[in-house]
């Protein structure tokens, strides 16, 4: 009768053991590979940079488009500018313009 006793008082503080055990493991695992993880924050980390990176980007090409378009303002107007958005859009060349005309590669020899 002694040894039951001793023996479910093992097996009772070896259970729960093993389910802490097992409790400790689950909360770890989903630490490292959950949702809101340790894995997800680097993949969060990393579209964050290359996000911004982007964003720099995008930033730099717009600022460049606002000096542009303020250059165009009639309160502003640079002749340069001008000249050139007009000579693009109606195809015109100037007469002290030197034009080179190149030949067109020949697409249909192997």
């Amino acid at each position: 009768m002694v040894t039951r006793r001793r023996l479910r008082s093992v097996l009772t503080a070896l259970g729960l053991y093993l389910a802490a055990a097992l409790l400790v493991g689950y909360f770890g695992v989903n630490a490292f590979t959950g949702d809101y993880g340790l894995n997800a924050r680097q993949n969060i980390d990393q579209q964050i940079a290359k996000l911004s990176g982007e964003l720099a980007a995008v930033n730099a090409e717009r600022a460049l488009w606002e000096r542009r378009v303020a250059l165009l303002k009639s309160e502003s107007l640079d002749p340069d500018l001008l000249d050139e958005r007009a000579r693009a859009l109606l195809d015109y060349v100037d007469t002290h313009d030197l034009v080179l005309k190149l030949k067109r590669p020949d697409l249909k020899r192997p």
